[in-house]
């Protein structure tokens, strides 16, 4: 069972898996996070990346290793990973990996609710799905031939590889969907009439 973290928010996993390679400040964090495209998995943005150190330091997860200005730019505060949040980091990642949550998605909260539209426009819509699944792919496919071409190693790209199987899986559920719009089109379509005409 997944417990309570003190600091839940997934960009904080991540400020801590980045520490464990140095001490960074958050400029520097941000700039680490977006080259190596985690602003694809984790939504962050700068005020974001420095309220969650900020939660992470006062939980002693992490703790300022430096303050220092170069030139006229602010000071800038290096933090570094303590202990503690190295053993949180691992026992966080561990039951990330291991257990299945209950996730909320958009498409599945549709789903549940697609019988309020006429069975012809669904097919439509779930065709402009498939096409726009179909253009993530080749884009997600060009990200991993790109960077492995640039000797990224493929594990440091198994988040893209699930993408591609989610995105596969989806596109597959899509086309028998479809197919079973077409079997059940007049009993949904009267269905829709009588909701319509009461």
């Amino acid at each position: 069972m997944a417990k309570k973290r003190p600091v839940g928010n997934l960009l904080a996993l991540a400020v801590l898996a980045y520490l464990t390679r140095e001490p960074m400040h958050p400029y520097e964090l941000s700039r680490t996070l977006r080259t190596n495209g985690d602003a694809r998995s984790i939504k962050f943005t700068h005020g974001s990346l420095y309220m969650v150190m900020q939660q992470l330091a006062k939980a002693g997860f992490i703790a300022a290793q430096e303050t220092r200005r170069e030139g006229l730019r602010p000071e800038r505060t290096t933090y570094a990973l303590t202990p503690e949040g190295r053993d949180e980091l691992r026992d966080w990642l561990r039951e990330l990996v291991e257990e299945p949550k209950h996730e909320y998605p958009h498409f599945v909260a549709a789903l549940s609710l697609i019988g309020a539209l006429p069975p012809d426009d669904v097919v439509a819509l779930l065709r402009n799905r498939k096409l726009r699944l179909g253009e993530q792919r080749a884009e997600i496919t060009e990200l991993i031939a790109s960077a492995t071409a640039d000797g990224v190693h493929p594990l440091f790209l198994v988040e893209e590889d699930y993408r591609l199987a989610v995105l596969d899986a989806e596109i597959g559920f899509v086309d028998r969907f479809l197919e079973r719009i077409a079997d059940w089109r007049d009993t949904w379509a009267k269905f829709h009439e009588e909701r319509e005409n009461p």
